[in-house]
Formats: structure tokens, sequence, C-alpha cells
């Protein structure tokens, strides 16, 4: 080892020795001279005489140059400077390699820093991330097995103290809070944890100290908080803040601490601004039903459960010392909270998994979407691939005779497959340069559609794990791009090759060549399937009448934080917000109700007549409002009313059933005046006076035909309910929504503020999966076919011009202009046939993992692959028709003159 350690110092400073070398041999040469001067020996032999006396010099070079050489550096640098050199002669060879290789790498590049943030990136400061994980919980409800990772806190505290498989544990929430007092108060991120998250990190405060487990502890947390970084930066000019007191919702605090740069606890989205305990929140949140109870009882369901595995236990005995804590606390709610589903009918099970929820066991429609797309951006590198080695064999085939010459002077087939490969490898960490540069500029695109606010900012350039895995991707595509080329350097008969002429052999047929190119048509046919296909599905979602017209509607939470109103002070705020949204210019519609589609839903015991169970037959959702909620929601009464003012306490009960409730309800008869008891079989009938049509109103129901919803009066059904208004306003609802909350803040009492968004911003966000596989399909495969198509004119003009001769001869023998052309573009049809019939054949295979994925669409639709094939086909003839015009202008004579 100290030798070879010495001989590579040598190698590195060979220069510097190569002219000690030189002057050593030049002085002692100098020396013999001056000898042989003083022996007598003429001046002009004397040059001689030392040179006799000295020896072989060459020999003594090679010998001292032995001792600091590394045959193997030596030939790669060699092969290097031979690359380069290869490169500069050839611009516009490296400029298409390049170019193609960096959309391939730059994509991919793109993806993983999408998919690492989401799945796989440890959160920043956490120790250990291997032994850390989240706990996953799992029941059967009505046949379908649920899995979830949000529980209550007393199921918390119960998995705490059955397991002894793990040396931490911690809860966590977030929510978004308004944080200050005022006009100054704004809604922020935040994170609420226990006092025993801190020491999953390895992270000290920026400023003073974290909260400990004795602030954190039951029934309600101490009154401190935790600054996030950027906010203490941006709010509070990175000044001393501790001590100083800080309103966060309802809940007075004071700062004892500031989290250090970039640490973000366990948060899937924005960084917390504030963090605070998670007994505090519960013990004081107003919104929680019963909220004294919260840590003994299990009505509440709203927080997220992590732990760290101890040292000597394996996944698996943690997920079963887990699971079996689970059933015990299930035991235990049923002997406190009875009546529940039996255990051997709900099965209940616990694991042990990913941080990430996206990496867990139900990752959902994004994150699957997600993970096709980085198969997607594969596909797209594979055809970069295809592309570029076409190139390479191209330029081999180009250059046989040279290779002929140089085996014929003693280079080793290893010694060419090797240059071949430097050559290859050189090109693709270039391109994976350029790369980096497609993945900074297109990446940020993909990151807000994928993790919105968190992965916005990644910066591709700094990421250590990205460009790791670029530099990966770059090794691996060098070598398949180099492959095929190195495989056939020096191959074929080497005597022909060198007795060719300038003009013999030019042209050559090469299998491999099309085998690539037909791969690069097929996989462009299966990103252009995959395109349609998700671009169909988007169209059906947002085609699809969900029961309501978002556009044009507002949605307006009210926060009272903290404000204490009874029953009838809550009604009587109800009244005027209403008063004051319907008094605002241009409002049409103004409804209070007590949900809102895909954010929240209420559900109750519900009675028909004639029915033993409603609830076996699905789960029925409701929603109370005001008279006005039809006009202000847009959902379509099909048969009879809506509310009127007349529908207030007192009156007869009324209610609205959807359409598909009333049809599974009471099948063949007329729904209306039907019989209801809402809450309790002992009150009296709530009467159905209309039929709506049904909405959609969880993201779960998007491809379900069975929504069950009913309406309910607000002054006939907890009259104090209401924390939502819908505003139906003209115009574009962003632009309203100053004005809006400007008119209903000014009725809130004490420090209760409202918040008001459009309702497209949650319709939409229900549709995120189908925008993203639409928008990256479509991106990526008009990349491969671009790619595909530059790949194919580079073919078809690459045996065009080696076919020069040939054609001309053919002109010479009477060939007319049409015979030409259609020659070389029926070529170019011929290879993108072939990739479309592989490329449907590889679609219809991948067609039953696609389609979960898509959206009331078929992923075998004819019409799609029919489209798809003609686009290839037409790009194919269109590459084509370059080259064909050239070769349809050969010249007869240049081609008789060369014979």
């Amino acid at each position: 080892m100290r030798e070879w350690l010495a001989r590579l110092a040598d190698w590195v400073r060979r220069d510097r020795l190569e002219r000690e070398l030189t002057d050593e041999l030049r002085f002692h040469q100098q020396q013999l001279e001056r000898d042989a001067l003083h022996a007598g020996v003429s001046a002009g032999e004397a040059p001689w005489t030392a040179r006799r006396r000295l020896g072989n010099t060459t020999t003594v070079t090679e010998n001292a140059r032995e001792r600091w050489s590394l045959p193997s550096l030596d030939q790669f640098q060699q092969d290097v400077r031979y690359a380069l050199r290869g490169l500069r002669r050839s611009p516009g060879f490296t400029a298409t390699a390049i170019v193609t290789l960096a959309l391939g790498i730059g994509a991919n590049a793109a993806m993983f820093g999408v998919v690492d943030r989401l799945m796989f990136r440890p959160y920043a400061y956490l120790k250990d991330p291997q032994s850390v994980h989240r706990v996953y919980l799992r029941s059967t409800f009505r046949g379908d097995e649920r899995i979830f990772s949000t529980f209550e806190y007393t199921r918390f505290l119960d998995l705490q103290k059955h397991t002894t498989s793990f040396s931490r544990y911690a809860a966590f929430s977030g929510t978004s809070m308004a944080i200050g007092i005022g006009d100054a108060s704004r809604e922020h991120r935040i994170a609420m944890v226990s006092g025993t998250l801190w020491d999953f990190f390895d992270a000290r405060p920026a400023l003073g100290r974290f909260f400990t487990p004795a602030e954190d502890s039951t029934p309600r947390g101490a009154e401190v908080a935790v600054l996030g970084h950027a906010y203490w930066q941006s709010e509070f000019g990175g000044r001393d803040v501790r001590g100083e007191r800080l309103q966060v919702g309802h809940i007075l605090t004071t700062i004892i601490g500031v989290a250090p740069e970039g640490f973000s606890g366990v948060s899937d989205r924005e960084p917390p601004a504030v963090y605070i305990p998670i007994t505090l929140y519960a013990g004081s949140n107003p919104a929680a039903s019963d909220r004294a109870n919260y840590f003994t009882r299990y009505q509440w369901g709203w927080m997220d459960m992590m732990v760290r595995r101890k040292a000597n236990v394996t996944m698996q005995q943690a997920s079963a010392d887990m699971n079996q804590a689970y059933r015990r606390s299930w035991e235990i709610e049923g002997e406190i909270e009875p009546p529940l589903t039996p255990l051997a009918v709900a099965n209940p099970r616990a694991e042990v998994a990913a941080m990430k929820v996206a990496a867990g066991p139900d990752p959902g429609l994004e994150a699957r979407t997600a993970l096709w797309l980085t198969g997607v951006a594969a596909i797209v590198l594979l055809i970069a691939c295809a592309n570029v080695a076409n190139l390479f064999l191209a330029r081999a085939l180009r250059r046989q005779r040279e290779t002929a010459v140089r085996l014929a002077l003693g280079v080793s087939r290893g010694r060419l497959m090797r240059q071949t490969l430097t050559e290859s490898v050189l090109l693709s960490l270039l391109g994976s340069a350029a790369g980096l540069l497609v993945a900074q500029w297109g990446g940020t695109g993909m990151r807000r559609l994928l993790i919105t606010t968190q992965g916005a900012s990644l910066d591709v350039m700094t990421d250590w794990r990205t460009l790791g895995v670029v530099i990966g991707i770059a090794l691996v595509a060098g070598v398949l791009t180099g492959l095929a080329p190195a495989a056939t350097s020096g191959r074929g008969d080497l005597a022909k090759s060198l007795k060719a002429g300038a003009r013999e052999g030019t042209y050559h047929r090469s299998r491999l060549r099309v085998a690539l190119l037909v791969t690069q048509g097929a996989l462009s046919v299966v990103l252009l399937v995959g395109a349609g296909l998700f671009v169909k599905s988007l169209n059906n979602v947002r085609g699809m009448r969900m029961g309501y017209d978002a556009e044009g509607a507002l949605f307006v939470s009210r926060n009272l934080r903290g404000t204490t109103l009874d029953s009838a002070q809550l009604v009587q705020l109800r009244r005027e917000l209403v008063t004051a949204g319907q008094a605002i210019p241009g409002i049409a519609h103004v409804a209070m109700v007590s949900s809102i589609p895909f954010w929240s839903t209420s559900t109750t015991n519900l009675y028909v007549a004639g029915i033993d169970s409603v609830t076996r037959l699905g789960s029925f959702t409701y929603q109370t409002a005001t008279a006005d909620f039809f006009g202000a929601m847009g959902t379509r009464i099909l048969r009879g009313r809506g509310f009127t003012d007349a529908d207030r306490e007192g009156a007869p009960r009324v209610a609205v059933v959807s359409q598909g409730m009333a049809g599974v309800l009471w099948p063949g008869q007329n729904a209306i005046g039907q019989c209801m008891r809402v809450g309790s079989d002992t009150i009296p009938c709530t009467t159905v006076v209309g039929i709506a049509e049904d909405i959609v109103q969880r993201q779960n129901q998007l491809a379900d035909a069975r929504r069950f919803h009913y309406y309910l009066p607000s002054d006939q059904f907890r009259p104090q309910r209401g924390d939502y208004l819908i505003v139906r306003v003209p115009g574009n609802a962003s632009a309203q929504q100053e004005p809006v909350r400007k008119a209903l803040q000014a009725k809130m009492p004490g420090q209760s503020y409202v918040t008001v968004r459009p309702l497209m911003d949650i319709v939409e966000g229900s549709q995120r999966s189908w925008q993203l596989g639409a928008t990256l399909f479509v991106a990526f495969g008009l990349l491969a076919l671009a790619v595909a198509a530059i790949g194919l004119y580079g073919v078809i003009a690459y045996n065009v011009t080696q076919r020069m001769h040939e054609l001309g001869v053919r002109v010479a023998l009477g060939a007319q202009r049409p015979d030409i052309l259609r020659l070389v573009v029926g070529q170019s049809a011929r290879f993108a046939l072939a990739g479309v019939t592989v490329g449907c054949a590889l679609a219809l295979v991948a067609s039953r993992w696609v389609q979960p994925l898509l959206f009331q669409q078929s992923a075998t639709d004819p019409g799609i692959y029919v489209a798809v094939s003609a686009i290839m086909v037409v790009v194919a003839l269109g590459a084509s028709m370059s080259p064909a015009l050239r070769a349809a202008r050969a010249d007869p004579n240049s081609a008789l003159r060369s014979e």
C-alpha cells in the first residue's frame, strides 16, 4: 500500500520529476563532455564520446518514469484528452448529444427532487431517521378497511403505556391560526407538539429554550411558545423576544425560545410560525366538544404520533408490539364508551412505518401519481440515451476505416471500447451539467404542483442529494449510450475495411440502430398514451357536475378566538353576518352553513320507518343552512322546494334530501312528504319537502355515485351552529375577498375574526392528482416526442448523406423524383409504424396499473391509441421530409464521375 501511495504521489508531481530528470541527464552529459575534452578529445567528438559513456538515455528515462507512472491513470488521461479532441472536432454532434441528454437528465433530476422531498428526505435535524416512525392504524368499517394516522390523545396515551419497543414517543398536529392582535393579526401555520418532540432532533434553539414535557402536561399545558426561525426574522427582526407576550389564536402565550434556522419539526407543509404545547391547544380549544376530557375519552381524533424504535428491535417486532397495544386500547375504549364495533368485526391493527405519509401504507393518489411520473421521467431518459447511442453508432460506422487503421497499428479492441465509453460518459457528464439548469428552471413548477410551499424553494444546484443522484444518472446514461457503440468497435472484416476506398462501404445497414430508433418511438407512444388518458381524466373531473357552482362563490370562516358567547348570542351573530353580507353591493346570495365541501362533514343518527338500520345502507352526511343556501351554493332543487324564511324554530321540521338518498331510502316512492327522524327516534318527524341534486362532499366521492346528503334549516336544528358563510359574488371571486372580509369583520366581537377564500381553491385541490398527471405526462410526452423526432431525423439524414452516391446512380438509371421521395419517406414510415405497434402493445400491458389513477376513463380507450398513432406517423413523416427532399436532388453526374 505504501508503494502505491508513493507511486500516486509521484504521478501527481510527474511533470516536476520529468523536468528534474531532464536537468540531471543534461548535467551528467555536460560533465562527461568536460572530462572528454580534458582527455584530449576534440570539441566536435566530445559530445559523442559523452553519449557513449552515458549509455542509452532513453532506457534510463523510461526506467525512471516507470517509478512514478500509473499506467491505468495515464491511459485514462489519454482517453479523456482523445474524447475532448473528438468532441471539439464535431461541434454539431456534441451539441445535439448534450442537449438531448440534458433534457433527459434534467427531467429526472427535477422529479427526484420532488419525490425525495415528498417521500424520502428526512426532516431537518432529525437524529437517526431510520429508527423514527409514524404510527398508522387500521380498522374495518362497513366491510371496508381504513388506514389513518390521526387519532385521539387518549389513544396516544394508551399506545405509549402498553408498548415496550420504543425509547421515545411524541404527539403532534398542525393548523392555521391568527397570530397577533387587531388589524396586525395574520393567519400562520401553528404546530402543536408534545414536549418530548424536541428529543427526536439534534437541534439547539437559536434563542432561549424549548418547552419541556412538564410544560406539556394534562389537562392543560403551560402558556408558552417557541417561534419558527423564519417567522422570528420576518416579524421580529431577529431581536431578543424572550418573555414577550404573543396572542396565538385564542391563547395568550409567552415566548420562551426560537427554533434554529431550517427547522420545521415534522411539518410536511411550510415551516410553522409558532410551536405550542399540544396539551395547551387541546385543553383550551373552544371548537372541541369535550375539551375537558380529551385525554380520557375517545371522541376527538386529531393528532399524529411518532416513535423512536429501540436499537435491538426490528420493524416487524415494533409493529407487532404496537398492534397488540392498539387492540388493548380498543378494548379499553369499548369499556368506557359502548357501544363500539366488536374487536372481531373491526379487526383493529397498528403498524409503524415511514414518517412521510406519502411513503406510508396509504400514500394517496398524488403520491402514487408522483411515482408513476418518476417512471415517466426515466422513460424520457431512456429515449434520450437511445437517441445519443444512435448518434454514436452512426459516427462509429462512419469512422470504421479509421478504426481499422488503428487496430492494424496495434491498438487493442479493449482500448477502443474504453475510449468509446470514456467519450460517452464525458458527454453524459456535460449533459448532466446542462440538465441541472433544466431541473432548476423546470423543476420549480413540478415542485409547486406536487408539494406546494414546502418544495417550491428547493435549490437543485446546492442540494447534495440531488447532485449525487444526477452524477449517478449521468454515469449510468453514459454507459448506456456508449455500450452499443463500444461493443461494435473494431468488429467486422479488418482487411476489407483497410482496402475500402473513399466511397466504398460508406453506407452500412445497422439492425441495432433500427432497434434503438424503434425503441424511441415505442416509448414515446407509451408516454403520449398516458398523456391522453390523464388529459381526458382531468376533463372528466372538471366537466363533472359536483352539485354546486364553486366559481363565483366565497366561503367565509369565522373564528371566535376565545370570545365566549352563549347560544342566543351565537344565533344573533349568525344573523348579523348574513345581513351584513346581503348588504354588500352586488352580492346575490348569502347563507350560513355548518360545513364546506372537501373541508368538513357532519353526521348524526338517522331513523326511517321500515328500515332497521339506515347506516348499513351507506354514509349519510347533513348540512345545516339558512334559507338562501341553495341559491348561494348553486345546488339545484330537482323536485319540491328548498328552504324559506318560514322554516324557523317552532315551525314543522323540514328537510331537503339528495336524489341518491331519496332513491336508497324510498326506492320506487315519492320521497317528498316522507318522514325521517334526525338525532333520535323519539323526536318529531322531519318531513322531506324537496329533492336536490347529488353533491360531491368528500374527495373519495368523486368516483362514487352513492352520495347521500340531506339539508336542515339552521333555525330548526342546532341554531347556534354555523361556522361558515357562503357568499355568491359577481365576477371574479378572488377580487371580492377583501371587500367581503372588511364588511363581515366589522360585525365580529372582541378579538374574533373571519377569513375569506374562494371556494374554487378547495374544489381545485381535489383535482390536483389528475391535473398533476395531465400536466407532467403531456410535458414529458411532448419532450419524448421531440427527442424521438430529432433522433429519427438524424438517422434518416445520415442515411441519405451516406447513400447519395447510390441515389445518384438510381437517378441515372431512370428513377424519378417521386420514387426517391417514396424511398426515403417510406423508410421513415416503416420505423414509425414499428414504434407505434410496439408502443401500443406496451401501453396495453401497463393499462392495468394505470387504470386506478384515472377518473371515469378507460386505460384502453381506442380513440387515444388511434390519435397517438396518427401523431407519431405524422411526426415521423415530417422529420423525414427535409432529408427526402435533399435525396431527391441527388446528382447522377457526380455519382457516375466517381466510378
